[in-house]
């Protein structure tokens, strides 16, 4: 057979193999017109015959036909311009129908047509979507959903893609209402499982996202409601975790790939690994310098959190005929009283519903403990609040119960109390404080911070004993509390910052040889000017002289003269005593000691100046002298319900779990000589040997070392002869 034979049939056997025909389509598509007009035929009369036949027999093939064409579909545009209808009719027709790896091979052939460009992101949603809701196949449902997930984040990556967004989230909204009043319908399931990924990687954060799940948790299907109310519980401190994860991964280590290529032969791969990891620094040093984006939270983004928090009230809580469990209405519960107190709204019925629940025989009674303490706030009439402090108080401290369960109401009546410190009457806080002498420690405990709460916020109520020497002597100047009154806000520390300003400044004018009480010239102002546009732009901490003296308080300096203060009480103002005060620089009198800093009310902060201010914080340790203020925005975590738990009597199954645990991370026990033997191979002792011998192999040998042997025999007999020798002596 000639070599021209041998060349024509491989060249046939190429054109009929798909795989190798896409190859030499994609060198040089023209060449090859004609075989691919050839399998665009194949493909158009199978596709005939499956919308017509869905369960046909040549699957296989026409599954390749169909990645085949996907594959090649950008070098025959004239030919390939109605192949994503046609796929599309064919999956939204037959998808019910149609094998399992036929349907794989046609969402893959979409979602490969869209990475070509060859249609839009809309176009490959709107044909997914439907499927997406209506097909039987739990494969194909995660083949979509993760083909969805991944469209979105590509089209978001650089910039967001607003249009789609809006799109999308249409859709999605769509699909919560049209099974909003049906409680059989699972249609908004997937429309909660999408906003809530999408949402926790940081491609949606807007306020839409926030309405569907506002409407998927006022839903009839209890799926629908709890993959609702738990978006809004829990996907804020999910999407902070995955941010965590994503800045702890490291990156690739530059230096030990330069070290591999001194040593190691030049490859192409290795060089490719070095530039690769130039890229991933570089992308991370990029991302590192870029400002963090400001996300809120999805409570934050509510449009209307009191009709939405009194319709979650009324349509899941408070209806006798709710289909909901305890189980799935403690998280709506929780949502409720979330809301509560972040926004300071007013559901005066929640408070009574709560009653019914505070008592240690109920389950999860710690969750209603938390509950109680979310939804309170200072804008709650104390008339609501005190049946709960006084249930809480009857019902878990007393001498007859536990002491876990008297430490979790004493540290749940101190949390209602820091956001409501009126829902506390005198009589039952001294009650109450009678516990700090307790025996258990926890009970203890829980009584001093209640102690140490109404120190600060209402010592009065307080007996003389247990006020303290500060609060004691603070008691003259301390305000009593009323109902509704708003504290004056300032910012924590800001007399630091005004100091370190003013210490910069006597620096630089020092630096310019003018004297300190000299007043700012222009050219001084401009520089200041210039100082602050730095400071915002570049966001760092610089030296900033930016003080005007006129837009503030005006310090009259005393001339050194004294004054005369007449203490007679004659008409004529003569008196033969008088009293002689001289006003020195640095005396300071208490109104100028407690007067605030002008700082905030002066000057705009910048960036710089705050992150400034951080720092001076850490440095004085202000934020340790303070201690931590609650406020009514913070989430009651379950420990702080439930204190530093004592470990009781337990049963030998778990003292051993705790034993097991605390040898975790340690060295086995055993001898120096045993870790050193084992620290490089060598042979076993003779002992060693005889411990692991069956026990007939050294019967013999046991038997004959019971007997005494002679030198045994000559040793006692010597022994005995010395001692009768010592006696006739």
């Amino acid at each position: 057979m000639s070599d021209a034979v041998k060349r024509k049939r491989a060249g046939l056997q190429k054109l009929h193999n798909l795989p190798m025909l896409q190859n030499l389509i994609r060198r040089d598509p023209p060449s090859y017109r004609e075989e691919f007009i050839r399998q665009h035929g194949h493909y158009e009369s199978q596709r005939a015959i499956f919308m017509e036949q869905p369960t046909a027999a040549n699957t296989e093939s026409f599954s390749d036909l169909i990645g085949f064409m996907a594959q090649v579909a950008t070098s025959f545009p004239d030919l390939m311009a109605t192949f994503p209808d046609d796929l599309a009719q064919l999956l939204l027709k037959q998808h019910n129908s149609l094998s399992h790896d036929l349907r794989e091979k046609l969402v893959q052939s979409l979602v490969l047509l869209r990475n070509k460009d060859v249609i839009t992101s809309s176009t490959l949603l709107q044909t997914l979507f439907p499927v997406l809701t209506t097909t039987h196949s739990k494969v194909l449902r995660g083949q979509i959903y993760r083909s969805v997930v991944s469209e979105m984040r590509n089209s978001n990556s650089k910039t967001k893609n607003h249009k789609l967004n809006k799109t999308v989230q249409a859709v999605l909204f769509e699909l919560v209402e049209a099974g909003k009043d049906d409680p059989t319908s699972t249609s908004g399931l997937w429309a909660v499982k999408l906003t809530r990924e999408l949402w926790k990687r940081g491609v949606w954060d807007d306020a839409r996202a926030v309405e569907i799940m506002k409407e998927a948790s006022l839903s009839a299907n209890n799926k629908v409601i709890s993959g609702g109310v738990r978006f809004f519980l829990g996907v804020d401190q999910e999407r902070e975790d995955l941010e965590n994860e994503s800045d702890d991964e490291a990156g690739p280590d530059l230096g030990r790939v330069k070290h591999q290529l001194q040593f190691n032969k030049t490859k192409g791969s290795t060089k490719h690994k070095l530039e690769k990891a130039r890229t991933q620094l570089k992308r991370k040093e990029k991302n590192k310098n870029k400002p963090h984006p400001l996300n809120f939270s999805a409570l934050h983004l509510l449009r209307d959190p009191q009709g939405f928090a009194d319709q979650l009230f009324s349509k899941h809580l408070s209806r006798s005929n709710s289909k909901l469990t305890l189980d799935q209405k403690l998280p709506v519960l929780q949502l409720v009283s979330r809301l509560v107190g972040l926004h300071k709204l007013s559901i005066l019925a929640l408070y009574s519903y709560l009653l019914k629940y505070l008592s240690p025989r109920q389950k999860d009674v710690t969750q209603f403990l938390i509950v109680a303490a979310q939804a309170t706030h200072d804008l709650v009439p104390p008339d609501c609040l005190e049946p709960i402090v006084r249930k809480i108080a009857d019902e878990f401290v007393s001498e007859g119960v536990a002491g876990e369960i008297a430490t979790a109401g004493l540290n749940a009546i101190r949390e209602i109390c820091a956001r409501a410190p009126l829902a506390m009457n005198p009589t039952l806080l001294q009650d109450l404080t009678e516990y700090k002498g307790s025996k258990d420690k926890g009970v203890m405990m829980a009584a001093r911070s209640l102690i140490t709460l109404y120190r600060d916020v209402a010592p009065e109520m307080l007996k003389r004993k247990d006020r303290g020497k500060v609060a004691s002597m603070g008691m003259k100047e301390h305000e009593q509390l009323r109902y509704g009154q708003e504290a004056e806000g300032q910012i924590e520390g800001l007399e630091l910052l005004e100091a370190w300003k003013a210490e910069q400044k006597a620096l630089k004018r020092a630096e310019r040889g003018e004297a300190e009480s000299g007043e700012d010239d222009d050219g001084e102002e401009s520089d200041n000017e210039d100082d602050d546009e730095d400071a915002w732009a570049q966001w760092e901490v610089e030296e900033d002289e930016s003080e005007d003296d006129d837009a503030g308080w005006i310090n009259v300096e005393s001339d050194g003269e004294d004054i005369n203060i007449s203490d007679s009480e004659d008409e004529d103002g003569e008196s033969s005593k008088r009293k002689k005060v001289k006003l020195d620089e640095g005396e300071t009198t208490k109104a100028e000691e407690k007067k605030p800093s002008k700082l905030a009310t002066t000057k705009i902060l910048t960036p710089a100046d705050f992150a400034k201010l951080q720092e001076l914080r850490e440095e004085a340790g202000l934020a340790k002298l303070m201690g931590k203020k609650l406020t009514h925005e913070e989430v009651v975590q379950q420990n702080m319900i439930e204190g530093s738990l004592k470990r009781g009597k337990s049963d030998k199954e778990s003292r051993l779990e705790t034993v097991m645990e605390g040898r975790e991370g340690r060295e086995k026990f055993g001898s120096n000589r045993g870790k050193k033997l084992n620290e490089k191979p060598h042979s076993t002792t003779n002992k060693e040997k005889a411990r692991k011998k069956n026990f007939l192999m050294t019967l013999r040998k046991h038997k004959a070392g019971q007997k005494m042997k002679l030198v045994e025999t000559r040793r006692l007999l010597k022994e005995s002869k010395d001692k009768h020798r010592g006696k006739k002596k």
